[in-house]
């Protein structure tokens, strides 16, 4: 069996996925009923309300900012889940060591989570 005959099986299901796909959205578009559109339906709304404000308002800079910290934090916070699963064998042959990383990696976190917290990174109640 030669290498790329590995891959038969691979492309096939490409081509039959890819095959469903455009059947189905083929399908709809010629057996599907036209809708009717009017300017109540169009109109955005949420929860089943008019819209108050503008869509398209400008948010403030402490969203994007609470934001990207929370991805900078939750990131960081997976780091742990591997080590927690090797923490045993590690411990057999590093010794404390491990445990000693993981604690100032930790710490590394507390003392930036500290200093966000108070710059008022995550004040929300402040402006600017």
């Amino acid at each position: 069996m030669s290498e790329l005959q590995q891959y038969v099986p691979v492309g096939l299901l490409i081509l039959i996925v890819a095959g469903m796909a455009v059947g189905m959205v083929a399908v709809t578009a010629l057996l599907g009923q036209k809708g009717k559109r009017n300017r109540t339906k169009d109109t955005p709304y949420e929860c089943g309300k008019p819209e108050i404000t503008d869509p398209h308002s400008r948010f403030s800079v402490k969203f994007y900012l609470v934001a990207m910290l929370f991805i900078l934090f939750d990131i960081e916070i997976v780091f742990l889940y591997p080590w927690a699963v090797v923490f045993r064998e590690m411990i057999q042959t590093m010794g404390v060591a491990i445990l000693v990383e993981m604690v100032a990696f930790l710490g590394i976190l507390v003392v930036g989570f500290i200093w966000v917290w108070k710059k008022g990174a995550l004040d929300w109640n402040t402006r600017g």
